[in-house]
């Protein structure tokens, strides 16, 4: 008895493991991030050389090759508010998640 009780607890644990895996997100669509990209980050990304002059100077970082995943991670730091630009605040917070990987997407293929 205590055997077949001890092997179902063995037996089940791997679902227990399983059950607490991180969800991993979606992958995007580079041919719909396009579309948002060009009407929302290119204004910005989509102008070499580019500089802000608020709140502070500073070059604006190019996205075209970036890693798809540092994007999206990026873009939902922004929204949460983990990492701050008055600018990306208001971008990203409109955002859903798939135009995020969306867009991640289109700029990790570039």
């Amino acid at each position: 008895m205590k055997k077949s009780a001890l092997s179902l607890i063995l037996g089940a644990f791997p679902l227990f493991a399983l059950a607490q895996a991180p969800v991993l997100p979606a992958k995007g669509d580079a041919v719909a991030g396009k579309s948002k990209a060009v009407a929302v980050c290119s204004g910005c990304h989509g102008v070499p050389g580019i500089r802000t002059a608020y709140p502070e100077v500073y070059n604006v970082p190019r996205l075209g090759g970036q890693n798809a995943d540092y994007l999206a991670s990026a873009l939902r730091s922004y929204r949460a508010g983990d990492r701050y630009n008055q600018t990306m605040k208001g971008l990203a917070t409109a955002l859903t998640e798939k135009e995020i990987v969306d867009i991640a997407a289109y700029y990790g293929q570039k």
